[in-house]
């Protein structure tokens, strides 16, 4: 699941900044193999706690599962609306502040590589890393937003400016769904909330 929400995210970052369309287009597909991921997780995660009865340990293994899937069901549902954005934006001349999106999403990517990696090897200080990483796109996304929030003398019509107001925000909610990844994995190994 974890490896088709990167995908995912890698093709909106291609139909964003690459103007691919094919890449746009291939999102919702992975999507709907992500949410079939994600339901299946759940159901598991139920049946296990329902009918094994776990320690609290294992228990908390369980819970941590289930809200850390929903995270990344929801980073997927982003980079499906990236895509949609994408192919909204197209037709516009880029946007001189695409640069600075461009590594904002870059860095997206890498908080999420960071917090799957510290999920597969259960590294609690990896997942703590992810929380520190989301300042740099918290701030990106405050500076990009004073940036459009603040044009003047826009000659033309405004959607550009609006759409990309909206990149922005997914990609920052996305940074904080893969923060929440990493702070699951710390309470998974130590049991304590971050």
């Amino acid at each position: 699941m974890g490896a088709l929400v990167e995908q995912a995210l890698r093709l909106s970052h291609a139909a964003l900044f690459s103007h691919d369309l094919e890449a746009a287009k291939e999102i919702s597909s992975l999507d709907k193999r992500i949410d079939q991921y994600y339901r299946q997780i759940e159901l598991d995660c139920v049946a296990l706690m329902t009918l094994e009865a776990p320690v609290s340990s294992d228990l908390r293994l369980l819970s941590a599962f289930m809200q850390l899937v929903r995270d990344l069901e929801r980073i997927g549902d982003y980079a499906e609306d990236l895509s949609e954005l994408a192919m909204k934006l197209f037709p516009y001349s880029p946007h001189p502040c695409l640069p600075e999106i461009e590594a904002m999403s870059n860095h997206t990517q890498v908080m999420l590589a960071t917090s799957l990696v510290a999920l597969a090897d259960l590294d609690a200080s990896a997942g703590q890393t992810v929380k520190q990483m989301d300042d740099t796109v918290d701030e990106a996304h405050e500076r990009l937003y004073q940036t459009l929030a603040k044009a003047r003398n826009i000659e033309g019509v405004v959607e550009p400016i609006l759409l990309l107001g909206l990149v922005i925000r997914h990609l920052e909610r996305m940074a904080d769904h893969a923060t929440n990844i990493g702070q699951r994995v710390s309470y998974i190994v130590t049991g304590a909330r971050s």
